[in-house]
């Protein structure tokens, strides 16, 4: 599993903190947000070429970890 600290950057110092991909300013949240608009990763690629697919592959395969966690729920209380 990789570790999440090689795949994204919390720095006050850069968007005040926001989870970006590492070595960009690019926010983790960007990722989301285009797929939820319907915006293929080839796109977000294109719109952010800072940002490497294997690092967009890593960060979706955690969260599908998180999602299909049989812990989700104490996931969810433990963010909330």
């Amino acid at each position: 599993m990789t570790n999440i600290k090689s795949l994204i950057t919390i720095d006050k110092e850069i968007l005040g903190g926001q989870p970006v991909f590492k070595n960009t300013r690019v926010p983790i949240e960007s990722l989301f947000m285009h797929l939820e608009k319907g915006i293929s990763v080839n796109e977000f690629l294109e719109d952010f070429p800072t940002v490497t697919k294997e690092q967009v592959v890593a960060i979706l395969e955690i969260a599908e970890r998180i999602m299909t966690s049989q812990n989700i729920e104490k996931v969810y209380e433990a963010l909330a």
